[in-house]
């Protein structure tokens, strides 16, 4: 049977193309049933038109960018998403729905064919076609783009036109994720030909205004687009601000109406207003241990099992990060998501078993430093609260604060004990690809597991799709039971947000709605 994504199956919940791993958004205890993400209570009335916003993200700098392929961080995603319109979009649960394509067929998940709307057009006035999916595509092979995306489309074989709205997309090798891969903001649209990016011309809600890096995007409302009656708000300013307490003052001074990246700890602060609410997205963040198995001890198994136990993942959920999280059990699939493995036995925190384990492969009395840094978010807090728990056992445990910036250059997985960070994927797929394939870059624990990698390709074309999810929880498994990585908790994403501004919900791919505010808020001053 083929695969067709399609106006009515979208609608419908992708009915026929369920099979895409994506990241789950639902909380839930080890093996519990998950629950859907808490959203702001719904407005009422309808959606209003007019107004100007000011919205402020974790960073900026002479960096930012106006091109898609390029895009590093939150606030990037956050223009991009303002200006162009991708293939798909990402809903409420991860799944791709029709945006630009108004069908995408597959027999065989490897030969994709995709039809555009019709009469949808750039900023400038011209036609969206073909022939600018297929550059848009295909842009990301070239190295002289410097795409962040270029592992990911080096999957794509060949993509032509083959109508004026219609094309094909063949891959190296079947791939059901594909609509999701879409959904991503590197692969939002661009014109034919377009390698000036000074200024922006998409299919998206704005059009650029003005755009300074490392200051602020202004950008106003598109009367053409493609979406009837969308957007909603006349204007829209973002902004960076890099320090936490500086960016929520912001907001509660009403400097700035949106913002991402809440530390757990000012949320009462925030709600006690009555003026503004808190955003919590459950998603696949999480900070891990990382134990690196090419070196000693960290690559004796004993030693491996024994910090997993030691992780108190109860106390780091609601010490660390005031419940805005989900109990994590050493594998990168949250609770929630559609190919989660509830049945995997939870791990937990055994002072006991892991002193025996340590005495037991001589290694209880080690010394060992452990690198932290605030860039890998809540690993200072947890390397001390692993430090204690390691102390009560005989254990000695030195932690390394090392500063955030080069962190990830000079001390991540460089050394046998550190900790990384790892953001939301849109598919499982990617996450294991990334962070646990034998020849990963990002593999951080070295660990090689050629069985592993063997699922892990199956799984990326399985047509049965109740065959994929036991693969994929087979991955799981492999991943829980021998790979150096401790992942204690899955952390929430807060945004909080002036409670004048309607239509805020979650998209867990990452903060500010999955960085696609602009398409759905409107104001209500």
């Amino acid at each position: 049977m083929s695969d067709i994504l399609t106006r009515r199956t979208a609608a419908l919940g992708l009915g026929a193309l369920g099979a895409t791993g994506l990241v789950g958004c639902g909380r839930s205890g080890a093996g519990g049933p998950a629950a859907q993400p808490q959203a702001p209570p719904a407005p009422s009335g309808p959606p209003r038109r007019g107004g100007r916003i000011r919205v402020a993200s974790t960073s900026s700098s002479q960096a930012d960018t106006l091109d898609p392929a390029k895009g590093g961080i939150s606030t990037d995603y956050a223009r991009h998403n303002l200006l162009y319109s991708g293939l798909t979009a990402l809903d409420t649960h991860l799944r791709p729905q029709l945006a630009l394509a108004e069908a995408i067929e597959t027999s065989d998940r490897t030969t994709w064919h995709i039809r555009l709307r019709s009469g949808v057009e750039f900023h400038d006035g011209s036609t969206l076609t073909a022939q600018d999916i297929v550059y848009s595509l295909l842009r990301h092979k070239d190295l002289g783009v410097a795409s962040k995306a270029k592992t990911i489309a080096d999957q794509i074989a060949e993509a032509k036109a083959t109508g004026s709205r219609e094309l094909q997309v063949r891959l190296t090798g079947p791939n059901a994720d594909l609509p999701a891969v879409l959904a991503t903001s590197h692969f939002l649209i661009v014109k034919d030909g377009t390698t000036d990016f000074r200024t922006a011309n998409g299919c998206g809600p704005y059009r650029l205004k003005t755009f300074t890096p490392g200051v602020r995007t202004v950008v106003s409302r598109n009367p053409n687009y493609w979406k009837d009656g969308r957007p909603y708000l006349d204007e829209v300013e973002l902004i960076g601000i890099p320090d936490e307490v500086s960016r929520v003052n912001a907001l509660l001074s009403g400097d700035v109406h949106l913002v991402n990246a809440v530390d757990a700890r000012s949320t009462r602060r925030v709600r006690a207003t009555g003026k503004h609410q808190i955003l919590e997205t459950r998603s696949g963040l999480y900070t891990d241990l990382i134990m690196r198995l090419d070196r000693l001890p960290t690559g004796h198994p004993d030693f491996v099992l024994a910090m997993k136990h030691l992780l108190d993942r109860e106390l780091i959920r609601k010490a660390l990060f005031r419940g805005y999280a989900q109990i994590g059990n050493d594998q990168p699939i949250p609770p929630g998501h559609p190919y989660h493995l509830p049945d995997l036995p939870q791990r937990t925190y055994d002072p006991d078993k892991s002193r025996f384990l340590l005495k037991r492969a001589g290694l209880l009395n080690v010394r060992l430093p452990m690198y932290a840094s605030p860039a890998a978010t809540g690993s200072v807090d947890m390397a001390s609260i692993l430090q204690e728990a390691a102390a009560k056992i005989g254990m000695r445990l030195a932690v390394n604060r090392a500063p955030s910036d080069g962190y990830y250059s000079t001390h991540w997985m460089k050394h046998p004990l550190t900790f990384g960070n790892t953001n939301p994927r849109p598919t499982a797929d990617l996450l294991f690809s990334l962070f646990f394939k034998s020849d990963a870059t990002w593999n951080e624990s070295a660990w090689k597991n050629p069985r592993f990698d063997q699922v892990l390709l199956a799984a990326r074309g399985e047509a049965d799709e109740a065959r994929r999810k036991q693969m994929y929880g087979d991955l799981q498994t492999m991943v829980h039971e021998g790979s150096g990585i401790g992942i204690p908790v899955f952390i929430s994403l807060v945004d909080a947000f002036d409670a004048r501004l309607k239509g805020v919900f979650p998209i867990p791919i990452g903060g500010l709605m999955g960085y696609a505010f602009g398409d759905h808020v409107w104001w209500d001053g």
